[in-house]
């Protein structure tokens, strides 16, 4: 998710601490494996009626399960509405309260999969967005990061449980409607209305589930290995501006295909979307905030974004929402990445100063780890912690083992991991055992505590030696690598390293001449500030 708009948090009616308990006791009795959702849209009204069979394997017989699903609110008028739940084909009974969709089967014995069609209805109070995009036209458009999903269809709502969906999308003729995974069919079904079927072959968590609808034109892009088509879906009247932003997707996917590996996904749509939070990196078909599009192609760094998110996010996904940082860190230095290459080290140092001074400006308000298990608002982990800071942990991390190791143990890591889910410790494991190196000590200090170095520092030059004295004054220490860039009075310099590993320590070192000046981190390799 790139987060190009000003976000207003929305109070989420369940607490993380009390989900997150929740979701592990209910994935040691069941599994979801497909989802097939039939929905119908429709422009009289928001509300809407949708079927769906969910094919769902048990692991332990129980009396009831429940899914999550959001309920009819009488004074809103908003929520979902149970008609009718069968077990294959027999009726069983079920109770939808507090957004909880409690079924009861008429049997069920583990390792079996059973199949749940549920039939419901109602105006989506959130997940599925029903409005007029900037143009005034009536679109339809899901959004379900964190936990959404359930305001439009039955689901366990974590991204740890990853399934398969196919949609089956009734909508009026004059819409064009997009979704995960490869289009199926598109067929006429009268004179207004048309379906269209898409179906995903990989397993996906529900926070990147989605369909689209609106009055799209469409772009061709071009077909990458002859296997994997590239397109844009814009709204009609702003075609020529969105299309010439988007121009560049295809090129940007076939370097991060060199960069990591085959493309997990059957296709890459780029959509103009209405939604709540702006963009967001939806499996195979990525929604782009509406008013982006400017037609001046500013937008490359955003595409790099939600591209590495197809790798990283939507393949290889967090296990829970306090390892954000593993798709939201990734894709901020993974687009740094690709600056680096197109755009020169120069920049590519610029941008990480930037983002450093944005950690460090979060700090002063902000004092979480990465890895932050307390928040329990989910929004409220979209901030620099998970984005710049875990963007930082990957550079620091990439020069610690080296460009060769490191990214010999990025593709491990992916592929240990893709259509599975990942935990922070799962990634330093597989990072370990690629560059044959303890990381204990780095992933503790930078991910699972708060803060930062915070380093004051005195030198004194005498008789071809230089004296640093350096003191880490933030609280708890740190070890790392500092560079030093050591200014002669004749112009020329050379780097040092030292290695910093106590509250304070002096250094001597060697120089080939007189110092006037010291530079700390002068290629920009570390997360630190110098203390006044």
């Amino acid at each position: 998710m790139k987060k190009t708009l000003k976000i207003t948090f929305l109070f989420l009616v369940i607490s993380s601490t009390v989900f997150a308990q929740q979701y592990k006791e209910r994935l040691k009795i069941l599994n979801i494996e497909h989802y097939n959702l039939a929905i119908e849209l429709n422009d009289e009204n928001n509300a809407i009626d949708a079927k769906i069979a969910i094919d769902l394997r048990f692991r332990k017989s129980v009396p009831s399960f429940y899914l999550d699903l959001v309920s009819y609110d009488s004074i809103s008028g908003k929520g979902m509405k149970v008609d009718s739940i069968f077990q294959n084909k027999v009726a069983v009974d079920f109770k939808h309260t507090n957004n909880k969709l409690t079924i009861y089967p008429k049997h069920n014995f583990a390792n079996l999969t059973y199949t749940y069609t549920i039939k419901y209805s109602g105006i989506p109070a959130d997940g599925l967005i029903i409005d007029k995009n900037m143009l005034g036209e009536r679109t339809f458009f899901a959004d379900n990061w964190p936990n959404r999903a359930q305001n439009w269809f039955p689901c366990i709502d974590h991204p740890s449980d990853k399934a398969t969906i196919e949609y089956v999308v009734t909508a009026p003729k004059h819409y064009k409607v997009i979704a995960n995974g490869e289009l199926i069919e598109e067929i006429d079904l009268n004179e207004n209305t048309k379906k269209t079927h898409w179906k995903t072959s990989k397993a996906l968590p529900t926070k990147v589930m989605v369909i689209g609808a609106a009055n799209f034109a469409i772009d061709s892009l071009g077909v990458i290995d002859s296997i994997t088509p590239v397109t844009s879906w814009v709204y009609a009247q702003n075609k020529e501006k969105a299309f010439h932003d988007l121009a560049n997707s295809k090129e940007i996917l076939e370097f991060y295909i060199n960069l990591f590996g085959d493309y997990p996904f059957k296709k890459l749509a780029s959509v103009q979307s209405t939604t709540r939070y702006g963009g967001m990196e939806n499996a195979s078909c990525v929604f782009y905030p509406e008013a982006s599009f400017t037609g001046e192609q500013k937008f490359d760094n955003t595409i790099a974004h939600e591209i590495v998110h197809q790798w990283f996010g939507n393949s290889a996904s967090e296990i829970d929402w306090p390892h954000v940082w593993l798709s939201e860190g990734f894709a901020t230095y993974f687009t740094d990445v690709y600056i680096q290459e197109t755009k020169g080290d120069s920049i590519f140092q610029e941008r990480m100063q930037q983002e450093r001074a944005r950690v460090l400006k979060f700090y002063e308000t902000t004092k979480t780890p990465v890895v932050d298990t307390k928040t329990t608002d989910y929004l409220q982990l979209l901030n620099p912690n998970s984005y710049q800071k875990g963007a930082w942990v990957l550079h620091m991390l990439r020069r610690e083992l080296g460009d060769e190791a490191f990214y010999k143990g990025i593709k491990a890591y992916y592929n240990k991991y893709k259509y599975r889910s990942a935990s922070t410790n799962g990634f330093k494991n597989v990072m370990a055992a690629s560059a044959g190196k303890n990381l204990d000590v780095f992933f503790k200090q930078w991910l699972e505590n708060p803060g930062h170095p915070v380093l004051k520092t005195q030198w004194i030059y005498f008789k071809g030696r230089i004296r640093i004295m350096v003191e880490q004054v933030q609280g708890s220490i740190f070890e790392f690598p500092l560079d030093v860039e050591l200014i002669y009075e004749d112009g020329t310099s050379e780097v040092k390293t030292i290695k910093v590993d106590y509250s304070n320590t002096p250094y001597s070192i060697e120089t080939k001449g007189d110092v006037k000046e010291l530079k700390f981190d002068p290629n920009t390799w570390l997360l630190f500030e110098l203390a006044n």
